[in-house]
């Protein structure tokens, strides 16, 4: 065993080098990469290290170096990573990167991914129709459907087939390709959204099925007025009744017939209503029969019309970042503004942004100031001051002010871009109820059939019923057990739930996420940068005897100004704030893990720990003493002051040259403690801490915000133990900045990421992530995943209460075809209408 580990190490490459733009470590095809790297000789083991994990502990690491090999002992990541084993005695780490990037090239090559949005007007689980179309189709690995989205992501093998046949047969299984809206066209990149191109843009493409279940209802008039005023000529009014079933039952016709022809026999809520249509004429009763299809039909249009607003919701996503920029460009030998495609501009280019324009481009802000409304992308409310060196985000809003943006960012790497490009993802993950209620309609609509069978066969063999009443009744009971508003309740709210969220600044990125969230109730927040501003302030200046404020602080900064610590950045901040006359130091010296010391002036100054004065012959004064620990027992980093020799200038100091100390913190965020009393408004029962800070520190912060529990001294390991441990007693949500935090979120029910615009690890790693650095917008997003929850309730009591009520309703005689199909349709309204109340919620 002991020769194994010799000869073993270990390396790691960053997986977008091995996997063109993949970042996440889920991903199947990180699967299928693993799969193949272990299969090759001299590879002991692969594996994928998260953004910001660590290696497992006693994990062999070679001091391996290449020149695309991140470095092998590195204790934290900003990107996934593939961590490779293998034995140094078969292999060199050239061969070993040159079997990753093999194997990595044949993945890529032969996986593909494309998610097709499309128009449909059928029946409600025509999204398993197209499911199941899809995933028969040769060299299609895995399809999900997500109807309400209308929207579809196929996982594909190109060797077996490509994106076009794809298109073809989506198109060939009954519904029509989406208008195109300026996706990316590029055919080999991994996981894009493709806008296909499809209908045109007449009023008819885009109401077909609106205009069908008019038509039907015109005939249905017509025949049931023919019917009243020429008793005589029945077969003109049953004529047009036929015309008003074909107009009513195209749609769901054409689509049964196709799967029959293909050998594809579902037992689904087509067959349910053509049988019911089919039976009323068998009867005689025509009217019943097109009353039935004309309703079904013009329900679905209503319902398309409702989801439309959802769907919308998240389109307008896609319009936000104009087509065009000016860029400065040089021509002639000087510099000149031209405007382009957006498509042109390229990272380094420099972008004219006018007054009250949209800004086309992630970038840094080179010149000019102006205020620019981010809500688009961040929700913020306020607009946010830019100046030199601030970022901006596509889709945004500048303010009265003219900007030049560098661009950082091509279009498709943008913040919007991988928003609008998860957002669509998101559509096709299918919320735990979903997937619940499919499974029970696969069931329910088998028993449906045998249970109508029963009534027409079962009573009148037992001389209760005639004949003819019993199959009308088993007709009846056709549309009331007809499961529309359970397929269609549970996604009209995950659709809703992620637009609201979109349009607030919060990515949800699935359904099972929106629904999830809404169970937990306990909260794990990391400290700095999420429960604080993540940058450390002046928060005590305790001067000693007769020195005074300003005299310590300048006194102080003269020697920090030469050092690059984050606490000299921090009292360098406050001495600027206070406009003070800053001295200049000389050369700097070092005390390592103590502080430092310069000349300034004629004097020496020393700036550092008490440690640092705790020297032979020194004699520390007891209120330099009692202020250091009383502070350091506050939370804060300690900083004392000690000028010798020279002059004391007009101050005098005491003996020692002691002039005071300095308490430094990362101050909590200002709306931190609201923002935990909200989370507890919308039932959060438990709100801890986790930091990687001393206890003091932690605790500091804790009673300063408001939180029930401290845990401090945590290493990223310990972060994850923590999130096992409260897993275990239930749902728990991480919330991190993403980065050093990516092990915790990955680990929680549900990880939050802070500040996701403009951090690609954010959005790639967290299952939620708050576009904007706003700690506020958690309580909405909890508020929002709980309402949704609720309505998915209500939505399954209305749903199943209808099918119980208008099931005895019919059975026993109460209703008829008729009042049956107008409830049947109306709870089918009524759900969606009940989900859409979540485009309202404000939190």
């Amino acid at each position: 065993m002991s020769e194994v580990k010799r000869m073993e190490r270990a390396t790691r490459l960053g997986l977008p080098l091995i996997l063109a733009d993949v970042n996440d470590g889920q991903d199947a095809c990180v699967l299928r990469l693993i799969e193949m790297l272990e299969q090759q000789a001299g590879v002991h083991r692969a594996h994928i290290l998260l953004p910001g994990e660590a290696p497992p502990a006693g994990e062999p690491l070679g001091v391996d170096t290449h020149d695309s090999v991140r470095d092998a002992a590195a204790q934290a990541t900003e990107e996934a990573q593939l961590c490779l084993h293998y034995d140094s005695d078969q292999l060199t780490l050239e061969k070993v990167v040159q079997l990753a990037r093999t194997a990595g090239a044949e993945v890529t090559n032969r996986y593909g991914h494309v998610v097709i949005r499309f128009r449909a007007i059928g029946a409600e689980d025509s999204a398993l129709r197209l499911q199941d179309g899809l995933r028969a189709l040769n060299g299609v690995t895995a399809a999900s459907v997500n109807f309400a989205g209308q929207i579809a992501r196929v996982e594909f093998d190109r060797r077996e087939t490509d994106e076009e046949t794809i298109v073809r047969a989506l198109d060939g299984l009954g519904v029509a390709l989406a208008e195109s809206s300026g996706g990316d066209a590029n055919p080999d990149e991994h996981d894009r959204v493709d806008a296909s191109p499809g209908v045109a843009g007449t009023w008819f493409a885009r109401n077909r099925g609106l205009a069908w279940s008019l038509t039907a209802g015109v005939l249905l008039v017509a025949g049931w007025m023919v019917e009243r005023s020429m008793p005589d000529q029945p077969m003109f009014a049953i004529a047009l009744f036929i015309g008003s079933y074909a107009f009513g039952a195209w749609d769901n016709v054409a689509h049964f017939l196709k799967d029959a022809l293909k050998g594809r026999f579902r037992f689904n809520i087509d067959l349910l209503m053509v049988v019911a249509a089919v039976g009323a004429a068998v009867l005689g009763e025509w009217l019943e029969g097109a009353l039935l299809l004309f309703l079904f039909s013009l329900a679905h249009a209503a319902q398309h019309y409702a989801l439309g607003r959802a769907r919308n919701a998240i389109k307008a996503l896609a319009e936000l970042a104009p087509t065009h920029a000016i860029v400065q460009r040089v021509a002639g030998g000087e510099m000149r503004e031209v405007e382009v495609g957006i498509e042109e501009v390229r990272p380094g280019d420099r972008v004219v942004i006018r007054p009250g324009a949209r800004i086309s481009v992630d970038g840094t802000v080179r010149e000019g100031q102006s205020a620019v409304n981010q809500a688009p992308i961040t929700g913020e409310s306020v607009p946010v001051e830019k100046q030199d060196g601030a970022e901006v985000f596509a889709g945004s809003v500048n303010g009265e002010g003219s900007l030049v943006v560098e661009v950082t960012a091509a279009v498709g790497d943008r913040t919007l871009d991988r928003v609008i490009k998860l957002v669509a993802e998101a559509q096709t993950q299918k919320a735990p109820t979903q997937l619940f209620t499919e499974k029970f309609e696969r069931v329910f609509v088998p028993i449906v059939l045998i249970a109508d069978v029963l009534v027409i066969v079962v009573p009148p063999l037992l001389g209760v019923w005639t004949q003819s009443e019993a199959f009308y009744r088993a007709m009846a009971l056709l549309v009331a057990a007809s499961p529309c508003a359970l397929a269609l309740g549970t996604p009209a709210a995950v659709l809703a739930g992620i637009a609201q969220a979109a349009r607030r600044g919060v990515l949800i990125k699935g359904g099972a996420y929106l629904e999830v969230l809404g169970s937990i109730e306990v909260v794990a927040l990391d400290k700095t940068g999420t429960l604080t501003i993540g940058e450390p302030s002046v928060t005590d200046l305790v001067p000693y005897e007769r020195v005074t404020d300003d005299e310590l602080l300048a006194t102080a900064a003269a020697v920090e100004q030469r050092s690059q610590h984050p606490l000299a950045q921090a009292v360098l901040a406050a001495a600027e704030s206070r406009k003070l006359a800053v001295p200049q130091a000389g050369d700097l010296q070092s005390i390592t893990g103590k502080g430092i010391r310069a000349p300034v002036g004629d004097a020496v100054v020393e700036v550092g720990r008490l440690l640092m004065f705790e020297a032979p012959g020194v004699v520390i004064p007891d209120a330099i003493r009692a202020a250091t620990v009383r502070l350091e027992q506050e939370g804060r980093s300690t900083m004392v002051v000690r000028r010798t020799g020279g002059s004391s200038g007009n101050t005098t100091t005491s003996a020692g040259g002691w002039l005071g100390v300095i308490g430094i913190a990362d101050t909590p965020r200002e709306n931190a403690r609201d923002t935990l009393n909200a989370l507890r408004a919308v039932g959060m029962k438990r709100i801890l801490m986790l930091t990687g800070d001393n206890q003091g520190v932690g605790d500091a912060v804790g009673r300063a915000v408001g939180v029930d529990e401290v845990r401090a001294n945590l290493l990223p390991e310990d972060k994850v133990a923590a999130i096992r441990e409260l897993a275990g007693q239930g749902n728990v949500a991480m919330v991190g900045d993403g980065v050093n935090d990516a092990p915790a979120l990955a680990h929680a029910t549900v990880g939050i990421a802070m500040g996701g615009a403009g951090t690609a690890v954010a959005l790639e790693t967290a299952d939620v992530a708050l576009m904007g650095d706003d700690l506020s917008r958690l309580p909405f997003a909890i508020g929002l995943s709980r309402q949704a929850r609720r309505i998915i309730r209500q939505n399954l009591f209305v749903s199943l209460g209808v099918i119980g009520l208008l099931a005895f309703a019919t059975v026993s005689g109460i209703v008829g075809i008729g009042p049956a199909v107008i409830v049947h349709e109306g709870s089918t309204l009524v759900v969606i209408a009940n989900a859409l109340r979540l485009l309202a919620y404000k939190g």
